[in-house]
């Protein structure tokens, strides 16, 4: 379903483009700055595993670097197949290669999009902040409305969608009580919260914070120094750079393979309103996001045949 609704999108996006503006723009793109744009790319996966290894310290698990920084590497490239199911690949290659419960490894790893999730509001907030005027003008064109607003703007509607959700909850509740995997789904939750608050124990509280910032970096980097590849996108401010960014990582939230449609469709309306020409934002936005998702693929074979050839030669040791 993921890839069938991002194949639908991308040919509504795509639907009067001429393909041969696609190769005309890999030929003329500067492969100097894509080469550095890759390596902030790969960096950004290096230092997110470094950082899981991290959150994993306080909870008495010790895993090495180079496992951490693979099963990253596998999950992004699993979310082409299956979008979420990556953060469930982490957490098995973890329990499977370093023996770190699956329920505390799942705990670090929802601690830390919570904690992704606030740098992307913390970023989006400056990015509006700084092009207020582009964003109304997209938000107006875009037509952009919440599903069920209308009720959750009056007093009423909120009590009724709280207090639904809170009947949902007690019931649901009540209903796995009766059943005879409540001990284990109890001590599920239980090494999962300590995983999710693996954070207060953590003695390198300030390295996890550079790193954080460091992984954002790296993704904002990637992205633009892609403007430079191509002459129509080079004089495209900072500024602008972070609200395409902001657009862009929201639109990967629908479900589908590395976001494809949903953040063509953002980043071509946003360039279009600096000024781009459609042809250009579709050439940039197809070129960017194609080479992008090669370059997850590619690094997750590698983080596959690295951690296999890990286990091939762990296992030889203990043969020996």
């Amino acid at each position: 379903m993921p890839i069938v609704l991002g194949a639908f999108i991308l040919y509504m996006v795509y639907d009067d483009f001429d393909f041969s503006q696609f190769w005309s723009g890999l030929k003329e793109m500067n492969l100097v700055w894509f080469t550095v744009s890759v390596i902030f790319g790969i960096m950004s996966h290096v230092i997110r595993g470094w950082r899981w290894k991290l959150t994993l310290a306080p909870l008495g698990y010790n895993p090495s670097a180079a496992t951490c920084v693979d099963s990253v590497y596998v999950a992004y490239a699993a979310n082409l197949v299956l979008p979420r199911v990556g953060e469930v690949s982490r957490c098995v290659i973890l329990e499977r290669h370093e023996h770190v419960p699956f329920a505390h490894a799942l705990g670090t790893l929802v601690m830390e999009r919570m904690l992704d999730t606030l740098m992307v509001l913390l970023i989006t907030l400056v990015a509006v902040a700084l092009q207020w005027p582009v964003f109304c003008e997209y938000v107006s064109e875009a037509g952009i409305q919440v599903p069920g607003g209308a009720m959750l703007s009056t007093p009423r509607g909120m009590v009724i969608a709280l207090l639904s959700m809170v009947a949902i909850a007690v019931l649901l509740f009540y209903f796995l009580r009766k059943l005879s995997i409540w001990q284990k789904i109890k001590s599920f939750a239980a090494r999962f919260m300590e995983g999710l608050l693996s954070l207060k124990k953590m003695k390198d509280g300030w390295l996890f914070v550079v790193e954080t910032v460091g992984i954002w970096f790296c993704y904002f980097m990637q992205f633009y120094l892609c403007f430079f590849c191509f002459g129509f996108s080079s004089g495209l401010s900072v500024a602008a750079a972070l609200l395409l960014f902001v657009g862009g990582s929201i639109a990967v939230v629908v479900p589908t393979p590395n976001g494809a449609g949903p953040w063509h469709y953002v980043i071509i309306g946003i360039m279009v309103l600096y000024g781009v020409t459609t042809t250009d934002a579709q050439v940039f936005a197809l070129i960017v996001h194609s080479t992008q998702t090669l370059l997850v693929a590619v690094l997750g074979l590698y983080g596959i045949a690295a951690l296999q050839l890990r286990a091939m030669r762990a296992n030889r040791k203990i043969n020996n």
